[in-house]
C-alpha cells in the first residue's frame, strides 16, 4: 500500500495543490511541544536561539505554511506573551511528551494534529504532505514513522478522537508511546519511504546539547552532527 502511494506522488502534489483547502480542514493543526528537563542541554531548550534568532520562531515559520492552527504546550506561558499562537500548560503535570501530545489534542480544533517537538530544527514539508496523502481515505488513529523495530513518534500525526483513550492512559501511570501506538489503529510509514525526503533521517532528530547546538548553528544542518541528536 505504501509503495503505491510512494508511486503517486506527483498525482497527489497536483490534487493537494487544487484541494489544499479540504486538506487544511482535515490536518489543519499543529502542535509544538515546549516542555522537557532539558538536563544534557544546561538549559530550557525551548528558549534556545540559532544564530541569533530563537529555534521556536524557525519551526513557527516552518508550520506555517502548512497548518492554520499552531498550539505550543509550555508550563512557561509567560514567556509567550508576545505571541499569537495558543499556548496551553499541560493539563496532566509530569508525565512527559505524551502529556503534552494530550494537553494539545484537548484543544485542537481539527480532527489530525502533527506533533514536532520544540528541539527539532529539521521540519519537512514534503514528507508532511506524504503522511497526509497516505493517511487519506484511511480512518487511523496516529500516523508515525518506522525505523527499524523503534518508532518516531515526532513529525507524526494523532487524532483528535485518540485524547480522552490518552488521558486515561496516562491517569494508569502508562507513558509509553510505543505502547499506545501498538493498542491504536495506527499507520506506519516504513523507514525506505522516509528516507526519500530526508536520505539522513534528520527531520527526526533533536539538538540535545550543546554540542549539538552548536554543531547546527555553524553547518545549519544536523546531519553532521554525530553526538546525541536523536530522539
Amino acid at each position: 500500500m505504501l509503495g503505491k502511494i510512494g508511486d503517486l506522488r506527483p498525482q497527489f502534489f497536483l490534487y493537494y495543490k487544487l484541494n489544499k483547502g479540504d486538506y487544511m480542514k482535515k490536518f489543519g493543526t499543529a502542535i509544538i511541544l515546549a516542555g522537557g528537563k532539558s538536563s544534557r542541554m544546561g538549559f530550557d531548550k525551548q528558549f534556545v536561539k540559532v544564530n541569533k534568532k530563537r529555534l521556536m520562531d524557525s519551526i513557527i515559520a516552518k508550520l506555517e505554511e502548512e497548518f492554520e492552527e499552531i498550539i505550543i504546550v509550555s508550563n512557561k506561558p509567560e514567556e509567550y506573551s508576545q505571541y499569537s499562537q495558543r499556548i496551553l500548560p499541560d493539563k496532566i503535570k509530569d508525565v512527559g511528551p505524551l502529556g503534552g501530545i494530550y494537553t494539545g489534542l484537548m484543544e485542537a480544533k481539527f480532527k489530525y494534529s502533527f506533533i514536532i517537538a520544540c528541539d527539532m530544527p529539521n521540519i519537512n514539508v514534503d514528507y508532511i504532505k506524504y503522511m497526509k496523502d497516505a493517511m487519506e481515505n484511511k480512518s487511523v488513529d496516529i500516523c508515525i514513522t518506522k525505523i527499524g523495530d523503534n518508532i518516531e513518534p515526532f513529525h507524526g500525526f494523532y487524532s483528535k478522537e485518540t485524547a480522552e483513550y490518552i488521558g486515561k492512559y496516562l491517569l494508569k501511570g502508562r507513558r509509553k508511546i510505543k505502547d499506545l501506538a501498538e493498542e491504536l489503529n495506527t499507520l506506519y510509514i516504513e523507514e525506505e519511504f522516509a528516507r526519500k525526503y530526508s536520505p539522513e533521517l534528520i527531520i527526526f532528530e533533536n539538538l540535545n546539547t550543546q554540542k549539538d547546538l552548536k554543531c547546527f548553528s555553524k553547518s545549519l544542518s544536523a546531519s553532521k552532527c554525530n553526538s546525541s541528536i536523536k530522539t
